[in-house]
């Protein structure tokens, strides 16, 4: 892991080292963009023929999406003590984002009647990786808010395995759990751009929203208008910020409960004490060894794991907000008490109690956070990401004869002279 001490290198800087871009999305940037132009034009049969490329080749047109007899036998096979902590999971999920709920409003004033009008999307499409990690709880976390929300169509998108084309059953037993029925059975750019653009076979969503490898992120980006998205979720990443009384061998736990994710994954501790920094990393150490995914751990530790020595609690405070982490653990005494110091941060984690794989699965609040610094100005996903608005305004003859002269001087200062006559006319109208 690196070492940054803030009295050798200011903090701006250690947080530029941390967040340098991959040059593996400039790279792969041309084919995605050539597999969503193909898939756009000439629907079914480019997205056939990348599926077969990038998917699986037994795929077939009639196969595109999962049969529900595939899904029932999914959910018959993966075990009664699984289905029980999903519907667990699925419950806690699902009473989180019911406080998120809002409803329409208006309101009169001297004559004119404003309000919001708030409408679920229509169709969402929920990505849920598969091939190096099936995450059955992505699909929860995904789908529940837009299910809440009152969105009628959810799709799910999720990679088969490429020598059966079968979609991992704990995926599809989780769709099975949460009463959903339309999962397709592709990944990747072109999985994207078939549900952005439509296809014969595949509607066409509103909405495309969830995690996904590097093809899935930038095919988001490239298809961001034709479809709305929630994020460009970028890797995985953790920041533990410790006081001395924090136990090193969980802040060692945390961070590699991270690194495993992929090579690209971030796991940061910052604290004023240097002991205790010493002693993470040898917990580090020891707890590697034991990992099934140790070489993509070690990886991970060696490109993006950190170790920050700070002068107080105060500056590492500080730099948890310059770094606006995915997961923020506050292994302090008193977590509770410091919790208003974070202003930038995906998720917050208060007391080492509270491990961040908690949140992954049935804490609540949906995992799908901001990645790669954007919690500095955007949130994890929720209800509110699978609904719209819109303004209401209704004005009687009287409140227009009034408050059009304060419009149509507005308009002409613009000079829009449109606008102003058509404030004219209606004023007319209401004498």
């Amino acid at each position: 892991m690196k070492r940054f001490d803030s009295s050798h290198t200011p903090l701006r800087d250690v947080v530029s080292h941390l967040r340098k871009a991959s040059p593996r999305a400039q790279q792969e940037e041309r084919l995605v963009a050539e597999i969503v132009e193909a898939v756009r034009a000439g629907g079914d049969e480019a997205l056939l023929k990348f599926a077969r490329q990038f998917d699986s080749p037994l795929i077939t047109q009639r196969s595109l999406f999962v049969s529900q007899h595939e899904i029932d036998d999914a959910y018959a096979q993966v075990g009664e003590d699984f289905l029980s902590s999903l519907k667990i999971a699925a419950e806690r999920i699902e009473a989180f984002h019911r406080r998120q709920v809002i409803s329409s409003w208006s309101y009169e004033k001297d004559g004119i009647v404003l309000g919001q009008k708030v409408t679920p999307l229509g169709r969402v499409a929920c990505c849920v990786p598969s091939r190096a990690a099936p995450l059955p709880s992505s699909l929860l976390m995904t789908a529940i808010p837009a299910q809440v929300a009152g969105v009628p169509h959810i799709l799910v998108m999720s990679p088969p395995q490429p020598e059966t084309a079968q979609v991992n059953p704990y995926i599809l037993a989780a769709a099975k759990t949460i009463g959903l029925d339309r999962v397709l059975r592709v990944g990747g750019a072109q999985g994207v751009a078939a549900l952005a653009f439509g296809t014969q076979s595949v509607p066409q969503v509103h909405k495309i929203v969830g995690p996904g490898n590097l093809f899935v992120t930038l095919a988001k980006k490239m298809v961001f208008g034709a479809v709305g998205i929630d994020s460009l979720a970028g890797p995985s990443e953790i920041l533990v910020l410790a006081d001395p009384s924090a136990n090193p061998s969980l802040i060692a736990a945390e961070l590699l409960s991270q690194a495993e994710h992929s090579p690209d994954a971030a796991a940061v501790a910052v604290s004023d004490s240097l002991p205790l920094l010493a002693e993470v990393e040898n917990q580090v150490r020891q707890r590697l060894q034991r990992l099934d995914r140790q070489e993509t751990a070690r990886a991970s530790l060696h490109e993006n794991g950190a170790l920050v020595k700070v002068r107080d609690l105060d500056e590492a405070f500080e730099f948890a907000n310059l770094f606006a982490p995915e997961h923020l653990q506050l292994a302090l005494s008193q977590p509770l008490q410091a919790v208003d110091k974070v202003k930038n941060a995906g998720a917050i984690f208060l007391g080492q109690s509270t491990p961040e794989a908690f949140g992954d699965y049935l804490a609540g609040p949906s995992h799908c956070l901001p990645t790669g610094g954007t919690a500095l100005f955007s949130s994890p996903l929720s209800v509110l990401d699978f609904v719209k608005f819109s303004s209401l305004i209704s004005s009687s003859p009287e409140a227009l004869a009034k408050l059009a002269p304060h419009a149509l001087a507005i308009a002409q200062v613009e000079g829009l002279t449109a606008h102003a006559q058509a404030l004219e006319a209606a004023a007319r109208k209401c004498e």
